[in-house]
C-alpha cells in the first residue's frame, strides 16, 4: 500500500479525528466513534477515498 497523505493532510485528520472522539464523549454519542476513521487513516498515511481517483497529498519529490 503506497502513501497517499502528506504531513499537513495527517495532522488536520489526527486533529478532526480527537475532536470527534472527545465531542462524542462529552455528549455521550456513539457518532464520537466516527472519529477513529481519520485517526486510522492518519496512522497509517493511506485514505482509501483517495486511491480510485489516484489522488496524493504528499509533495512530489525531484
Amino acid at each position: 500500500m503506497i502513501k497517499n497523505m502528506g504531513n499537513t493532510d495527517r495532522i488536520i485528520r489526527i486533529i478532526v479525528g480527537v475532536i470527534v472522539i472527545v465531542l462524542g464523549i462529552f455528549f455521550k454519542s456513539w457518532w464520537g466513534a466516527i472519529g477513529l476513521i481519520p485517526l486510522a487513516t492518519s496512522l497509517i498515511g493511506w485514505c482509501p477515498l483517495y486511491a480510485p481517483f489516484k489522488f496524493s497529498t504528499m509533495k512530489k519529490s525531484g
